[in-house]
């Protein structure tokens, strides 16, 4: 394959990536809201894996939902869209990257894209999945807050051990 065409796939693998999150994201979402009522409670698997629907106007865990107005549209909206800008025109632009830093990366930013897209239109993220088991217990949380998660904890995996990791 011609360079060229090799950046050109690969800049198409990251923004279907990214777009396959956000599409993810928004789908489940637009089901929970349409089907599921405020705060109702389905238990899953027994009262280990639950669905929900809540609306956080916070961060993650509700961080900030009693912030003033003007501080929640520029800490959860303006921040978030320059930096998910920033990183994806520094994928799409990077000639060499490695394929599972990018993978991560993708995930990121379409998961925070997702949420932040539920941030603009809606002032608030509909969370719907909560996981209890024994002591572990999770906050309530949606398909982006996983892609995000997954992204990073891929970035750390790949900071201490991607020298480490031959495929």
């Amino acid at each position: 394959m011609k360079p060229s065409r090799k950046i050109l796939f690969s800049r198409f693998l990251i923004i279907t990536l990214v777009l396959l999150n956000i599409g993810c994201d928004q789908v489940s979402k637009k089901v929970v809201r349409e089907n599921i009522s405020y705060q109702e409670y389905i238990p899953l698997i027994k009262d280990h894996f639950i669905l929900t629907n809540v609306e956080n106007t916070g961060a993650m865990l509700g961080f900030g939902a009693n912030f003033p107005p003007v501080l929640k549209r520029i800490l959860f909206q303006a921040l978030p869209l320059i930096v998910l800008l920033i990183l994806l025109y520094r994928m799409l632009t990077k000639i060499h990257t490695n394929k599972w830093m990018s993978l991560a990366f993708a995930f990121v930013i379409g998961g925070g894209i997702g949420n932040l897209i539920d941030r603009i239109a809606l002032g608030s993220v509909t969370d719907f999945f909560q996981i209890r088991l024994g002591f572990f217990k999770t906050g309530i949380f949606n398909m982006a807050d996983v892609a995000v998660t997954t992204g990073v904890l891929l970035i750390l995996f790949l900071g201490l051990f991607g020298k480490r990791i031959t495929i």
